[in-house]
């Protein structure tokens, strides 16, 4: 009868290979029902985004609150001619009075409400989307987003 003897270390080497080889077969089964999320191909469909508008708001050291309001994303990129329909949600804030520099796009944001803005823009460059009640630090502001065309 022949006995086959392995030593303490060629069975850890072998248990790590396996491992890391399980480890590569997982991730590679798991991976194959991954969509994208922003698909930058133009395929003639409107493209939805979504943003939400939301508060921070702390009390300081000395008793006084400080409030800062943002879009988020901050920034989103989308190609020149493409269709896209924009979602807003309004998390914290009454309301969002809001316009898109350089367009005749403007509308209204509003707490547990969603607004929907349709976008396409025909010329490359950088659009903010602005809130006319938060659009400087003294109206806790900027509440600013911009809008890459490229």
């Amino acid at each position: 009868m022949r006995f086959f003897v392995v030593k303490k270390e060629t069975f850890l080497f072998f248990l790590a290979v396996g491992f890391v080889l399980v480890t590569i077969s997982a991730w590679f089964i798991l991976k194959a029902g991954d969509t994208t999320v922003f698909n930058q191909q133009s395929s003639g469909k409107t493209r939805e985004i979504h943003m939400v508008a939301v508060e921070f708001k702390t009390t300081m050291k000395n008793g006084n609150e400080m409030e800062a309001y943002h879009w988020f994303p901050d920034t989103i990129h989308i190609k020149k001619d493409e269709k896209v329909q924009l979602f807003i949600d309004g998390i914290n804030g009454v309301e969002h009075q809001f316009y898109i520099e350089g367009t005749k796009i403007k509308g209204t944001v509003k707490k547990g409400e969603e607004t929907l803005v349709s976008l396409q823009f025909q010329k490359k460059g950088t659009y903010q989307l602005i809130c006319n009640s938060h659009s400087d630090r003294a109206h806790n502001g900027p509440m600013t987003a911009n809008i890459v065309v490229e």
